[in-house]
């Protein structure tokens, strides 16, 4: 078996949430501190890892990143390496991130480049969102490199598939927590309540009109809401109930425009209502916009790569965090095809491995040529 494929299997059993990645961690540094030392130098941030790989020469720095964060989900894979963290799973592949990154990084030790390298294992992707704030640290601007590169793998392409598409490739998103506090009381007497099981639907309903009448329809937004709860049993009216959801668009001001009819709308219901209302956007992150003239010429390396089919793609309403270090480093992202019925973010996610050993040889001989 590939040693990176076995590393993932060991990954896969420890998923982690955000910032609390420190069994990862610790693993992902073992790994690193096996490996001769004489280019190396390693830093932390937070439970994240900065590896750097001085080149022959060091005039420029290649960034490399990789995701290290699992989700809340409970695993229904089967696999004979679930995840041994009850609730928890690598849902989004990035146990392949991890174990891929790794992958590239023996090759670069093992065979240097002229470039520096900077490997940047990078915690809370998921959220509360690791990028932003790792870019203002001081770790990683002692090392700021000056070209970043990731991946995402894809389980709707076949493994050897590279889909990528320059300027646009993920959206802006935020998260959308709403909470709505009334008066309760006895069903048999409403009048003397402020009903939020009411208030709070006629909010949903209402939200849904805002990309239909408030969004240009040459330009594209979603706003959805997949989580709502209120009430206690059958006959008191309920005095709380709370949204949650997210918001997406492929435009940075889109986004502001959506919230500002989202605060409007909510003083119409605390008028309405007589109620209070408090919205919390949670994590935010910015779009990933892949630098055109890089992306071209990563995309002509890939077409001449035997091994490899290029896939130009549409941008999607996924959001990435690596969006923020796209916005202050040129670079780009790219899907990687690991051919698997369940999507991402589903509990019985089962990528093909072959995509690991694929995904390395491939990055290892792009950065050697650059």
């Amino acid at each position: 078996m590939n040693p990176f494929v076995g590393i993932r299997r060991d990954l896969h059993q420890i998923p982690e949430i955000g910032f609390q990645e420190v069994e990862t961690q610790q693993y992902l540094l073992n790994y690193i501190n096996s490996l001769p030392q004489d280019r190396i130098e390693i830093n932390t941030w937070r439970t994240g890892i900065l590896v750097k790989v001085n080149g022959k020469v060091g005039e420029k720095t290649l960034g490399y990143r990789a995701d290290i964060d699992g989700l809340p989900i409970k695993e229904e894979t089967g696999l004979s390496f679930e995840s041994s963290h009850a609730g928890y799973m690598h849902a989004c592949g990035h146990d392949f991130h991890m174990s891929i990154a790794l992958g590239v990084l023996t090759n670069l030790v093992h065979s240097p480049i002229d470039h520096n390298a900077l490997f940047v294992f990078q915690p809370a992707e998921e959220g509360p969102g690791g990028a932003e704030p790792l870019l203002k640290s001081n770790e990683f601007k002692e090392w700021k490199p000056d070209f970043m590169l990731a991946l995402h793998i894809a389980p709707e392409y076949p493994v050897g598939t590279i889909a990528i598409k320059e300027g646009l490739l993920f959206a802006n998103t935020s998260e959308l927590f709403i909470d709505m506090i009334g008066k309760g009381g006895h069903a048999a007497y409403p009048h003397q309540t402020k009903d939020m099981i009411l208030a709070s639907s006629l909010f949903v309903t209402q939200l849904q009109s805002i990309v239909s009448r408030n969004i240009d329809p040459l330009d594209s937004a979603v706003v959805t809401i997949g989580k709502m709860t209120g009430g206690t049993v059958q006959n008191v009216i309920a005095e709380k109930a709370r949204l949650e959801g997210t918001i997406r668009t492929l435009k940075p001001e889109t986004i502001e425009k959506v919230k500002k009819r989202i605060e409007a709308m909510a003083t119409g219901i605390e008028s309405s209502f007589d109620c209070q209302v408090t919205i919390d956007y949670g994590s935010n992150y910015y779009q990933v916009y892949n630098d055109e003239e890089l992306t071209r010429d990563f995309m002509r390396w890939v077409e001449e790569y035997n091994d490899a089919t290029l896939l130009e793609c549409k941008e999607a309403m996924t959001g990435e965090d690596f969006g923020y270090m796209l916005k202050e480093i040129p670079g780009f992202m790219f899907w990687l095809g690991v051919d698997s019925p369940y999507g991402l973010h589903h509990s019985k996610l089962a990528p093909k491995e072959e995509a690991i050993d694929f995904a390395i040889s491939l990055l290892s001989q792009y950065i050697h040529q650059l």
